[in-house]
């Protein structure tokens, strides 16, 4: 018997009560699973000014607390976030269904025939912070892949988290799901998140989402396996080939569409040959917009500038603020982006096709682009519908985690009557 007054006895129930649910949902249909979300992208926009009035008290909260403006601006939800929340949803529903995708298969001379095929990982924990809408992209998500979840969000996003939860459950009950596929942590206690990282006979994987403290904390205290998102320290390099117009475009759109989201621009790095033309053009219009340019070397003669310091460079702003630094060539950008990068996205505006190919091949971040916003590094952009996160690691999954990467495989052998010698 549980004791669900106690942080470890509610997680030990919600563990035990998505493992069940994991074990049905493996073998749903496809056709249930997407009418549970319909009906849960349906729910959310019918609740609208529901979950707007329950992100209005959340907002207060985040007043209170001190949150930046850019944290207030992940936190915040219109009749737009909402709608795009709801279309989402519905975007992953008409995606094809991952589970028992069949891989690879082939025939072995011993009589046997080996398929490997898409199977649900089981049951994923999720710990965000601020953003709402995760709630509803993961539930989503680990729902289209046979994945039960725990969703465990910031206490910033309490209430919004809770009324699309509910959101949530209405579609599994529309479908006649186990409801218990898509939990909510009931609390705002931290020891939560620390029990939700030992729960290793429940929970099959961890996605942390969220900023560098909060992935250091589940790194350092997992036992489960950990899906790392880290920080988005994006760089975008101006090679002596870019094109003056599109540098300028690129560049303000990477840094100003929306400064608190991970594909936000926080370095420019400018060919030393370009730093007194597409350079100042680029650092002048950011000015112009009103983001604070931190500069290096001959960028930092250029009017309305900061100088930068060592502190500078690696460091994720998620304001409106970018680090700027002339490089000798395409060699010493990559070489920077490698000492401060953190693997995530990192971006080209060039018209050398030899230089990009450079680019490319040397660098290994989960996400490289060539003349187009690092804004665009989503799951929903890259057609995906949505996104659990953009996985930074190198193990099972890189780059924006849809609903196929929430998936692992297993093998299926048939034979007739095969025997080994």
């Amino acid at each position: 018997m549980k004791d669900l007054d106690t942080i470890p006895g509610l997680m030990a129930d919600l563990g035990a009560r998505a493992k069940a649910a994991a074990q049905d949902l493996a073998f749903a249909s496809a056709e249930a699973k997407e009418q549970a979300l319909t009906a849960a992208a349906d729910a959310i926009w019918a609740r609208r000014d529901e979950i707007i009035a329950a992100n209005a008290q959340d907002m207060e909260f985040g007043r209170d607390k001190g949150l930046s403006k850019a944290m207030m601006d992940r936190l915040m939800l219109d009749e737009s976030r909402v709608q795009a929340m709801a279309d989402g949803i519905r975007a992953v529903a008409a995606q094809p269904d991952p589970v028992g995708e069949v891989l690879t298969e082939w025939d072995m001379p011993s009589g046997l025939h080996i398929r490997r095929v898409r199977t649900p990982l089981g049951v994923i924990g999720v710990i965000y912070e601020s953003r709402p809408n995760v709630t509803a992209d993961a539930g989503a998500l680990c729902l289209k892949s046979g994945n039960a979840v725990i969703l465990r969000g910031g206490s910033e996003s309490f209430h919004s988290a809770r009324a699309i939860h509910a959101c949530l459950v209405d579609g599994l009950r529309a479908a006649g799901l186990p409801e218990d596929a898509i939990q909510l942590v009931p609390t705002r206690d931290r020891a939560a998140v620390s029990e939700l990282l030992t729960m290793t006979d429940y929970v099959d994987v961890i996605v942390p989402r969220g900023g560098k403290g909060l992935v250091g904390l589940v790194q350092r205290e997992a036992r489960v396996p950990v899906f790392a998102h880290l920080e988005g320290i994006v760089h975008i390099y101006l090679d002596r080939s870019a094109d003056l117009q599109t540098a300028v475009d690129v560049v303000l759109n990477a840094k100003t569409r929306r400064t608190g989201i991970c594909g936000a621009a926080e370095c420019l790095l400018v060919h030393e040959e370009i730093a007194a033309t597409v350079g100042r053009a680029v650092i002048e219009a950011l000015a112009a917009a009103g983001v604070e340019v931190r500069a290096a070397g001959a960028l930092a003669q250029i009017d309305g500038t900061l100088p930068a310091s060592e502190a500078d460079w690696g460091k994720e702003y998620l304001d409106m603020i970018i680090a700027a630094k002339p490089v000798a060539d395409v060699d010493e950008a990559i070489a920077h982006i490698r000492r401060y990068g953190s693997s995530h996205t990192d971006c080209i505006i060039a018209e050398e096709a030899d230089t990009v190919a450079r680019f490319f091949e040397r660098l290994d971040s989960a996400i490289l682009m060539h003349n187009a916003s690092t804004q665009f590094a989503d799951g929903g952009e890259f057609g995906m519908g949505a996104e659990i996160g953009i996985a930074t690691g190198k193990m099972h999954a890189r780059g924006p985690v849809g609903a196929r990467e929430l998936t692992s495989y297993k093998y299926l052998v048939t034979g007739q009557g095969a025997l080994r010698g």
